[in-house]
Order: structure tokens, then sequence, then C-alpha cells
């Protein structure tokens, strides 16, 4: 299909807002005062995009409307398709500062923990860049989410993306000091008489520690799972169990004496933190900032990325 093809099926842009708005608060009139018109306006909107598709999008009874199978459907993607414009228009926006905007995805806990207390440097610098925050704990379609860069835990393996090595990661047992006293621990295998807290996205955490302490890994799951790593370390605190995170996120927590590492046993992943972003989107210069800033922070020189393989 030819985009001029393509252009000829796209209904208006007020029509699109009069339905996706309508389709929302499922009433026309709400919908019109929201956007500043008529009932009569916001209903005349959607009779056109309907009569356009050739389909009904709202089933009409008495005073109220409810989206049909089609609305419903035609819903979802509107409503997605004008928020990507919206984010389109403010990246375009902000080119008037000669920066621009990154839209970067970050792991929570690092984001909150390790990332944004060094940002104020990164700002002080490169005060023409805005960077637009999404939490994201899982690999994903940049295209499809909207998202420029991502600091992503793993192994260097996104299709399509070019990826920097920011730092290695070194985990913890750390647990509360009434925990250690109330389960009396002291010792490597004593970890077994207490709930290990689990993270989500790292299920063999504990089995690879446990493992490497030459302990039998059967009980590595028995205890409640989180999906941040946040949420762990607060549970930890509350005496809920022992948990094993990066320690680079649980400073704060052991400086204050809420947390405690019982005995010296860290385990190096042989994994590690990256930046990621597409390969057509290198040279942009809010990357570019952003990424030789975040490399020099990691104490990095600035190779050639790699380049991911799926």
């Amino acid at each position: 299909m030819t985009f001029a093809t393509q252009r000829s099926l796209l209904p208006s842009l007020g029509a699109l807002q009069a339905f996706e708005a309508a389709a929302r608060h499922g009433s026309f009139t709400r919908a019109g005062e929201e956007l500043s018109l008529t009932q009569g306006a916001i209903s005349r909107q959607v009779a056109a995009l309907e009569e356009s598709l050739g389909v009904p999008l709202f089933e009409r009874v008495r005073q109220r409307v409810t989206l049909t199978p089609a609305g419903q459907s035609y819903a979802a993607e509107i409503r997605d398709a004008l928020s990507r414009i919206a984010s389109a228009t403010l990246s375009a926006m902000a080119f008037r500062g000669a920066g621009g905007t990154l839209a970067l995805a970050i792991l929570p806990t690092f984001g909150t923990r390790w990332l944004i207390p060094r940002l104020p440097d990164f700002f002080s610098r490169h005060p023409e860049v805005t960077i637009n925050f999404a939490t994201r704990i899982r690999p994903f379609d940049f295209r499809e989410e909207g998202l420029d860069a991502a600091i992503h835990f793993g192994d260097p393996t996104w299709p399509g993306a070019a990826a920097h090595r920011l730092m290695g990661e070194v985990i913890i047992p750390v647990a509360s000091p009434a925990l250690i006293a109330r389960a009396g621990i002291a010792a490597p295998a004593d970890v077994l008489n207490a709930s290990l807290l689990q993270q989500s996205t790292r299920p063999r955490a504990w089995a690879n520690w446990l493992e490497l302490q030459g302990l039998p890994p059967g009980r590595a799951l028995m205890g409640p799972s989180f999906e941040q790593f946040a949420m762990v370390a607060q549970a930890a605190v509350a005496g809920l169990g022992m948990a094993i995170v990066p320690r680079m996120l649980v400073e704060e927590e052991l400086r204050s004496g809420q947390l405690v590492i019982p005995f010296d046993r860290p385990l190096e992943s042989n994994q590690g933190y990256w930046l990621v972003y597409p390969e057509e989107k290198r040279d942009r210069p809010p990357i570019v900032a952003f990424r030789d800033w975040l490399l020099a922070q990691c104490g990095r020189d600035l190779p050639s990325p790699v380049s991911t393989e799926a």
C-alpha cells in the first residue's frame, strides 16, 4: 500500500480525538466538555467517522453509548496512536532548545538509587537536553514503546540495538539485625533457616549463591517474590526474610544499619548493566550526550558499541 493510499484512509484528527474521548468517558456529553465542544458536535464527528469506516463504533441506547466490539478494538489503537503523536510533538518542541528529548527506560531501583542522584551533574552540563523517564524491567521493542534508549541488566542481546557495558554487579546476602538474631544466622548454611526473599527477574539468584557455598539449592525459591529490588530491600528491612541483592542498591540501608551483611560471601554476576539504543539513533545529540556522560560516570572509556544480536 502506497503512502498516498494510506493517507486517503486517515480520518481527521478532530474526529479521532472526539471518538477517543467519547470512548473513554462512555458519554458524548462528557467528551464534549473535555474538548470544549457541544454534545452535538461530538455526535456528528463520531457519526462521520463511523460512516468513513463503514462500521458502527457505538451502540446508542437512549442517553447512553457503549462501544461495539469494533469500537473497543479501534479505541485501544487510536488511544495509543494519539499518545504517540503527543509524544512526538513534545520531542519536536524540545528541539527549540537545540538539545532535544531523550525518552529513557530505566530499571526502577537502579534508576532511583544510582542514576537519579547523579543526574544533576548531567543537567548542569547539558541543560538543553530533556529526559523523559519510563520504567521497564524486561527487554521491549523500541519502536512499539516509543522509547529512545534503555538501561538494561543482563546480556547485550537486544535485536537491532547498539549496547555499551556500564558495569558489572556484586550480589550480597543481607538481612535485618533482628532477623539475624531471631534465626541464629552466623554461617552460610544458616540462611536455610530463614525465608529467602525473591526478585522476580532474577529467579536463579539464590540458587546460584547457595551452590557457590556448596549448599543444596532446594529451598532457593522458598520465599515471597517481588518485582523490584527496592521492594526486596524494604521487605528485608521489615524482617520478612533474607535478601540477596546488588550491593550498590542497598548502600543506604547498610550505612544506616537497617540491613547488615552477616558474612562476607559475595557473588559476582556474569552479567552486567548496559546502555542500549536503536542503531539508527546512535548519532542523535541527546543520546550522544547522555551516553558519553553515563560512561564517564561508570569510569569507562567510550568504546565502539557492541552490536547486539537476537
